[in-house]
């Protein structure tokens, strides 16, 4: 029988921070500093935020990509840059490894703002059940291997805001990270593809 956590479980534990760099990338300008930087590193955290929508037969686009490193976080806001050139290349790029957990809904989302072919990504739920790990939350996998709770109370926030708040900036940066540390716990010395 694998590993698993209840809610009431994961209640009493600490809440966890992401404590580095947040940089948000609102013009088109500054994504290829971004890009540039981010193509530096073998593997990013990886994760999508979109407006929810509250009726029936109703969805939005995309909002927001976060790419996240050990110690920075980029979000690039969709809703105010489009979907940049330099930025489609980095998420084509077999190169890099891309962490995330349900990329499925990810890639739906932004194949609603553009054609493209990912390359590179890594699901975790198909790590996880490796390890023996039953649950594909991302707040349930993290509590199991970390004993810390990440909070989801930003995640019905809307996201195509003008400005960000910093609650919505944290949040944001929080679930590409632990994508990427569950990845480097799980998977110190893999390289899946």
């Amino acid at each position: 029988m694998g590993r698993t956590i209840t809610k009431e479980e994961i209640a009493v534990f600490e809440n966890e921070k992401f404590k580095g760099r947040i940089c948000e990338i609102e013009n088109p300008e500054d994504t290829n500093e971004a890009i540039r930087y981010l193509s530096g590193f073998s593997r990013l955290g990886f994760d999508t935020e979109t407006r929810p929508s509250f009726r029936r037969g109703n969805s939005y686009r995309v909002s927001l990509i976060q790419l996240a490193t050990d110690n920075s976080c980029f979000l690039f806001r969709l809703n105010k840059i489009g979907f940049p050139v330099p930025l489609i290349r980095l998420l084509s790029n077999p190169s890099i490894l891309k962490i995330g957990l349900s990329l499925r809904d990810d890639f739906s989302s932004m194949g609603r703002r553009l054609q493209f072919v990912p390359a590179g990504f890594i699901d975790l739920q198909n790590i996880v059940k490796e390890h023996g790990i039953d649950d594909i939350s991302l707040q349930k996998i993290y509590a199991l291997l970390f004993g810390k709770k990440i909070s989801k109370s930003q995640r019905l926030s809307n996201w195509d805001a003008e400005s960000l708040t910093e609650s919505q900036k944290k949040y944001a940066a929080l679930d590409a990270w632990a994508c990427l540390k569950i990845y480097e716990k799980l998977c110190p010395t893999k390289k899946y593809i």
